[in-house]
């Protein structure tokens, strides 16, 4: 008679931390843990976009972008990030990305390179990534995340990490950087909606030099041309999809 044997449960244990954790380029140090999976779901739910859920880029009117054409736009964040740039290139058409024609399709190239030589004319931009994700909305749209000039540890992976977790550079740069992109998309066709920061100066009232009585005078205001305020640049709206790359990202964009 065979003797019964005795069966142990083996409790699910989270993989080992991948190699990927030690790579310089890993935003994060000490120690981790891998998450459990969750089950798979039978049914995917929908995107925006999709089914009876409205689309946000179909809504959002062309002020809310830097430069808009025929059959493309480019947004914007609705605040510096960490990056130099971060903008996504939107089609017109409520078309994802395996749904384009063919003449989209060989536009989206053109729109692609066109896009990714204007962000890396930027002074301190080194490389350019294009990142597509598409879990979060139909609609179809591409990132061009800029990497700055000499940060070797933002090479890869995790650039749009590092968007989020570095500080961000100053408002006056980050719309003049916008209002460079659009003009060198509007040398192609289309329309550029992003103007740069006014430059803020001061002047005399006259280009003689008063005498020192004069200066001396305590009734005698002195006249100023006060600066112009920045214009704003379009925003990229009330949309909640737009924040930085992780953001959406974590939104499963």
């Amino acid at each position: 008679m065979l003797e019964p044997v005795r069966v142990s449960v083996v409790h699910d244990t989270p993989p080992s931390v991948p190699d990927f954790t030690q790579w310089p380029s890993f935003p994060f140090e000490g120690d981790f843990r891998v998450k459990q999976l969750d089950d798979p779901v039978p049914v995917e739910p929908p995107r925006k976009g999709e089914g009876h859920r409205e689309c946000t880029a179909c809504n959002a009117p062309d002020d809310a972008y830097i430069w808009v054409g025929e059959r493309w736009r480019v947004r914007a964040m609705d605040r510096p990030t960490g990056l130099p740039m971060v903008l996504i290139l939107e089609s017109r058409s409520h078309l994802d990305l395996g749904d384009l024609p063919n003449l989209l399709a060989a536009e989206l190239g053109v729109m692609t390179v066109r896009l990714e030589r204007a962000i890396r004319s930027l002074d301190g931009v080194a490389r350019v990534h294009v990142n597509r994700w598409g879990d979060g909305s139909a609609h179809l749209h591409m990132w061009f995340l800029a990497r700055p000039y000499g940060r070797l540890q933002l090479r890869g992976t995790f650039l749009s990490l590092w968007d989020s977790i570095l500080p961000p550079i100053s408002e006056a740069q980050w719309r003049e950087n916008l209002a460079m992109v659009a003009a060198w998309l509007a040398e192609f066709g289309g329309r550029p909606l992003a103007e740069p920061p006014r430059i803020q100066w001061q002047a005399p009232s006259s280009l003689t030099a008063p005498s020192t009585t004069e200066k001396e005078a305590p009734d005698d205001p002195v006249s100023v041309i006060e600066s112009a305020e920045e214009v704003p640049i379009p925003p990229a709206g009330e949309d909640p999809e737009v924040g930085t790359a992780t953001e959406r990202e974590q939104a499963g964009e």
